[in-house]
């Protein structure tokens, strides 16, 4: 499969003549050395450089993480840009995309990307779409293409108003072999495209012997493409002439095959052959073609060999030691201005009328503002995205049922009863930015992908993906592990990408309690992301502004726990005045034991919903030693301000972390020696937590009842060193 290589000049070539900007590309290993040197230009020698791990000038390889804080990955992986056409009317860059041996889940990712680069968000109202400046191209397997399921979610995407990107354009390596398996073993179907048949998308099959042939299906794919801006593949047939990789031997499994295929002659020299019966050139001419290119990579091999690469600075910017630092903070919002968000966001034209109930409940918001407060968590949301539209910065926000919400807690797109919508976020009169908003397909996948793409590509905007809950983002874990978490350690790639996921024991069963936590935590390192749960609206708000500002400072994924029954609960409303004065607090110390903190004996630490189960209980007003803090950002850690909370309560000789989680969940594992280290050895930490579990949460309401209650109940009672307790390890 040699001939992709001149497949891709020649789209490269008809993108500049169409004054394309960007063409993307998503490919896995297969040939990506090849693609990297060919068409993006990047030189030999970095490229073999990488093979031998050759030392930069100050004799630290390339690949350590040695004083770099920053990890790298194999070479394989790698992406790389490039500036083509100077001497066309418009530059093309071409862009290819790092990825992960994950097969196949770049996808969404490029797709995301192209969106982003093909919308226009400095103005107000719905970003302007022009698919013609980016061009994304997918280059698949023939294995992975009908047996990684993210590729039927990201062909899903394809017509959806919010993810179309006019069209993409496939091409399957077909090797007729996935590593030892064979194509029998690998689908049932007969083509390993059939999947796109399911789509009505075109497929054109093709000789990769064959160079006119493959040229000919490429320029029909970019003229297809660029007419009807729709989806087109190219199954380019050919064969792998090695193994799987440098040390395979695939005559152990397929004898037959690659005795057939050590016989035959490459696709140069096929060609070559064809050009000297035409005429055209000599086989001495060939040969010296042939020997000239090996020449310039013996050169390069050579130069790698030296032992030194200068290489650019390998920090740039990926330190982190997993402390929250001290950072600017975003500028507060005015009362008046607030106020005049929210006349606006509760306005509509004449003529359209909104479920009457919804109405009345719309309706509600307009006497929030006042000293009794009553912010809830959507009206809260809704304050924190106008003001950040007011500030410039572009929002894009999905996931399932987003423009309703799943808990019916946002309403950000009203329909009235003839079918119309009204997107009040588009209309704001302050609004210097654009905001959109899409119920995204039944994928977590795909779906993540693709928002975690755009991200990429859109550093001055706000995004934000919304689990319908918690626990299903697990169905995306590939995009959370192999992107989110770790792309800036291992390829440099920033994003500032939210994930909202509710979370919170409600008795609704192990599929609907808990968006894994403990999970984030365990994957925190080196500030690669912020983790966060909040317990009250206007941290929320806070919290999201503070998100925004950070874009063009320090942008890093965010990770919330949001709630459930919060969004609507008393305790955890907000005044006007907390949203205009206040900022996201790491920890919140109890205002009530503060007032009398020399008499506190215990100290009772916890994060999210459970904080203000706790505040709302019964015996709370009974627990006059007790002081209950409130874990907001669990990471980074905030110990500076931890520290400041023990310095408060000189007397404590119990600390305990309570969570509603089973102990080996939760934020436990993860808090216990931070915490531990804190407090020093006169004191040891105790928790409060469910017993370990397999499973999550229980699936039968009685007993979530009675362990919920006794998890409160042994908090707020005696001292744990009077009574036990049940949960208490």
């Amino acid at each position: 499969t040699d001939t992709l290589v001149p497949m891709l000049d020649e789209l490269i070539e008809g993108a500049i003549e169409s004054e394309t900007r960007e063409i993307i590309i998503g490919m896995a290993h297969r040939g990506r050395l090849n693609v990297l040197a060919h068409v993006l230009d990047k030189p030999y020698k970095d490229i073999l450089s990488e093979f031998s791990h050759s030392r930069h000038e100050e004799g630290v390889p390339l690949t350590d993480t040695f004083g770099f804080g920053w990890t790298g990955d194999v070479k394989y992986h790698l992406g790389f840009e490039h500036i083509l056409g100077e001497d066309a009317s418009v530059g093309l860059k071409v862009i290819l995309a790092p990825n992960p041996s994950h097969l196949e889940f770049v996808n969404p990712v490029i797709e995301g990307m192209a969106r982003a680069s093909q919308e226009m968000r400095k103005v107000p109202g719905e970003p302007m779409l022009d698919v013609d400046v980016a061009l994304p191209v997918l280059i698949h397997g023939d294995a992975a293409f009908p047996g990684e399921g993210v590729v039927a979610e990201t062909l899903n995407l394809w017509r959806l108003p919010g993810y179309w990107v006019g069209g993409t354009i496939h091409i399957i390596i077909n090797n007729q072999l996935g590593f030892t398996t064979g194509p029998e073993e690998a689908r049932s179907t007969h083509f390993a495209s059939d999947l796109a048949k399911g789509f009505g998308i075109p497929i054109i099959h093709v000789n990769a012997d064959d160079p006119d042939a493959c040229l000919t299906a490429i320029r029909l794919a970019y003229a297809f493409r660029d007419q009807f801006h729709k989806d087109i593949l190219i199954d380019l047939v050919g064969y792998r002439r090695w193994g799987h990789n440098e040390g395979d031997e695939p005559a152990f499994t397929q004898p037959h095959m690659y005795e057939t295929i050590r016989s035959h002659p490459t696709v140069r020299e096929l060609y070559a052959r064809r050009l000297e019966e035409a005429g055209i050139i000599t086989k001495e001419e060939a040969d010296k073609m042939a020997k000239d290119a090996f020449a310039v990579l013996e050169e390069a091999r050579r130069e790698a060999d030296s032992g030194l690469h200068l290489a650019d600075d390998e920090s740039n910017g990926y330190e982190g030691n997993g402390k929250q630092e001290e950072q600017e903070r975003p500028p507060a919002v005015s009362a008046e201005q607030l106020a005049r968000f929210n006349t606006e966001l509760l306005t509509w034209p004449e003529g359209f009328t909104p479920n009457a109930k919804l109405a009345r409940l719309l309706q509600r918001r307009a006497t929030t503002l006042g000293p009794e407060g009553g912010i809830d968590w959507g009206q809260a949301e809704e304050l924190a995205f106008a003001s950040i539209l007011a500030d410039e910065t572009p929002i894009r926000l999905t996931g399932q049922d987003v423009e309703r919400g799943t808990f019916s807690h946002r309403h950000a797109v009203l329909h009235d009863q003839h079918d119309e919508i009204y997107i009040p976020l588009q209309h704001l009169s302050e609004a210097r930015a654009s905001f959109s908003i899409y119920n995204s397909p039944l994928s977590e996948a795909a779906a993540l992908g693709f928002e975690y793409g755009y991200s990429v590509h859109a550093p001055d905007s706000l995004v934000l993906w919304e689990a319908q809950f918690g626990d299903f983002a697990n169905a995306a874990q590939v995009i959370i592990d192999q992107f989110i978490a770790s792309a800036r350690a291992k390829w440099k790639q920033k994003s500032a990408l939210v994930l909202l996921l509710p979370h919170g024991y409600e008795g609704q069963g192990p599929e609907h309690s808990s968006a894994r936590l403990e999970r984030y935590l365990q994957l925190s390192a080196q500030i690669n992301w912020r983790v966060t749960n909040c317990s009250t609206a206007a941290q929320y708000f806070h919290l999201l502004r503070q998100q925004a500002f950070y874009l063009s400072r320090d942008p890093r994924p965010l990770i919330v726990m949001s709630p459930k029954s919060l969004l609507r609960h008393p305790l955890a409303a907000a005044r006007l005045a907390e949203l205009a004065e206040g900022t996201f607090q790491p920890v919140i110390d109890d205002q009530m034991a503060l007032t009398h903190a020399g008499d506190i004996r215990r100290l009772v630490l916890c994060t999210g919903k459970v904080a203000i189960e706790l505040l709302a209980h019964e015996k709370r007003a009974r627990a006059e030693d007790l002081a209950i803090v409130r874990v907001e950002m669990l990471y980074p850690f905030p110990a500076n301000e931890l520290k400041k909370v023990l310095a408060n309560y000189p007397q404590i000789h119990e600390v305990t972390w309570v969570q509603e989680e089973p102990g080996n969940m939760g934020a436990w594992n993860y808090l216990s020696p931070k915490l531990s280290a804190l407090v020093g050895s006169k004191m040891k930490v105790n928790v409060i937590a469910r017993p370990d579990r397999a499973s999550p949460a229980s699936g039968f309401i009685d007993l979530f009842m009675a362990e919920q209650e006794h998890i409160l109940e042994e908090a707020l009672g005696s001292s744990i060193k009077a009574h036990g307790g049940k949960h208490v390890r």
